[in-house]
């Protein structure tokens, strides 16, 4: 009873294979796409040398990444024959745009990460009536990140070749039409992030989609349920790699969705947070929930519910500069902190970094606040760095519809005791780290819930998930009670500080700089 989950992330491909019979690991593979395929000219999986705001990908390097992975699953001990079977997860919001003969019919793919698609940003939502309005379209606002003005853009500055496009795929999609050999399909999960799709009605929105092209909607596979499967794996890939010709492609999902399997937050009371150069928090409901201002995504999840996602920019990318700046390891890094009081009496840094897309200040910056001629020190700054990326999280975080009892960690910096005490004393709940690749995982796991619901076996999906799920309980963290009423007035503290930032009256602070950076520019 073998299962596939592949995750095709931003650097790179995963597979896993699990054996529901023995509820063991059969196989973990990873290709990293820099470094094992160099051809493709990637850093951090995005193409180096692109103008400053672009990130894009050649969705071949990813077909290629797959092919190396299931390389190395045909030199292992796994019988592909059995693996009954295969769930794809990738990163979500990424457009791959193929001709009708399904060549490429642009060469790369616009990623989550490019920010050059303001303007059309700007232009949907304001024919669609502002924000709000937008917001009652599709359950979102429209942002950079979301696939809708990646569409638009590719209309505006390439039209022969939109116009020549006959279908526009997610990641995900793209990868599950190599794998049953040209079937196109998509499902709510990863499309409710497109920025076309209402996750309430589970509906196309025709007023945003016209407002890109009254004809953009015949270029848009079929809907189908995420929790069903959508055909066979391709006869050249059973001749090529042994897998069974009953071998079966689950519809897949975005890898949020998946993340939040892999984790076991498929109930409510539990959110995910994913450590990375920028940060999500995201949690299961049952029910949708539309945040009017716009800052916290609704989408669909993998199972027919919802899930309600956070993300911020900015949160190992600070941790990492103080780091390599004064030279220190990450366990050096937690002794320092030590020796600052919680709550760095009063000091706080915003940690804005790069912008930021939760609250929406794209051209915001880092600031200080409470700090004193003599306090710029390597503690003082080593606390504020970490309280200040927590603090920004939790403060995106009061929006969610939940009241947590415990937080699933993933990431590498969920290894970090000093990680994991700050977010729970500031999320005031307990933190748990999770062993393995949550979204790959993820996706083996709905890969079997889905198979034995289509075979007619009554097996839930938290069965299937127990033995997989592996909570690293040696490392949970409780929050420390001593340090509430301090970290309860440094939340309001940082709330304060982020509004008065983004809502002066005076004018748009963050505007402003940008005009003396252009006048220093010109000289």
């Amino acid at each position: 009873m073998l299962f596939a989950g592949l995750d095709i992330s931003t650097q790179s491909c995963k597979l896993i294979i699990i054996n529901t019979k023995s509820e063991e690991t059969e196989f973990s593979a990873s290709v990293n796409y820099d470094t094992d395929l160099p051809e493709f000219k990637t850093k951090n999986g995005v193409i180096e040398g692109l103008p400053e705001g672009v990130s894009e990908s050649n969705p071949l390097m990813w077909i290629k990444g797959v092919d190396l992975v299931f390389e190395k699953l045909l030199q292992s001990d796994v019988q592909q024959d059995k693996i009954e079977c295969v769930s794809v997860s990738g990163q979500q919001h990424g457009l791959v745009a193929l001709y009708k003969n399904g060549k490429l019919s642009r060469p790369t793919s616009k990623l989550w990460n490019d920010f050059s698609t303001q303007n059309e940003c700007e232009y949907l939502t304001e024919v669609v009536g502002g924000t709000e309005k937008m917001i009652k379209e599709i359950g979102n606002t429209q942002r950079t990140g979301y696939t809708a003005s990646k569409i638009l853009h590719m209309k505006n500055n390439e039209p022969e070749l939109y116009k020549k496009t006959a279908i526009f795929f997610l990641v995900h999609n793209y990868i599950n039409w190599f794998l049953t050999g040209g079937v196109a399909v998509m499902e709510p999960g990863d499309v409710s992030g497109m920025a076309l799709w209402n996750p309430t009605k589970n509906a196309w929105s025709n007023k945003v989609i016209n407002a890109i092209d009254s004809e953009l909607k015949s270029k848009l596979p079929i809907i189908k349920p995420s929790n069903k499967t959508i055909g066979y794996i391709s006869t050249a890939l059973v001749e090529k790699f042994g897998f069974s010709k009953s071998c079966k492609i689950d519809a897949g999902c975005g890898d949020n969705m998946y993340g939040a399997i892999g984790t076991g937050n498929i109930e409510q009371g539990i959110a995910t947070i994913s450590l990375g150069t920028s940060g999500t928090v995201y949690t299961f409901l049952e029910k949708p929930f539309i945040d009017m201002k716009g800052e916290i995504s609704s989408f669909c999840d993998s199972t027919g519910n919802y899930l309600s996602l956070l993300c911020v920019s900015n949160l190992a990318n600070g941790y990492n500069q103080i780091l390599k700046k004064f030279n220190i390891s990450h366990k050096e890094f937690n002794e320092i902190v030590k020796k600052t009081p919680k709550g760095n009496n009063g000091k706080i840094l915003i940690p804005w970094f790069e912008g930021e897309r939760t609250p929406d200040v794209p051209m915001g910056t880092p600031t200080y606040f409470g700090f004193a001629l003599n306090d710029f020190t390597k503690e003082n700054l080593c606390r504020a760095v970490i309280e200040g990326a927590v603090l920004n999280l939790y403060d995106g975080f009061t929006r969610m519809p939940v009241d947590v009892k415990e937080i699933r960690l993933t990431g590498g910096l969920s290894k970090s005791s000093v990680w994991r005490e700050t977010i729970a004393d500031i999320f005031e709940a307990e933190v748990v780290p999770v062993d393995g690749e949550g979204a790959a995982m993820g996706a083996a796991i709905h890969a079997a819930w889905v198979w034995n619901k289509e075979e007619g076996n009554s097996v839930v999906l938290p069965k299937i998930l127990k033995p997989f799920v592996k909570l690293i309980e040696e490392e949970r963290t409780k929050p420390d009670f001593k340090n509430h009423n301090i970290y309860r007035i440094q939340k309001k503290m940082f709330s304060i500080l982020s509004k008065n930032l983004r809502n002066s009256d005076s004018g748009d602070i963050f505007k402003l700089r940008t005009e003396i950076l252009a006048l220093s520019k010109k000289g």
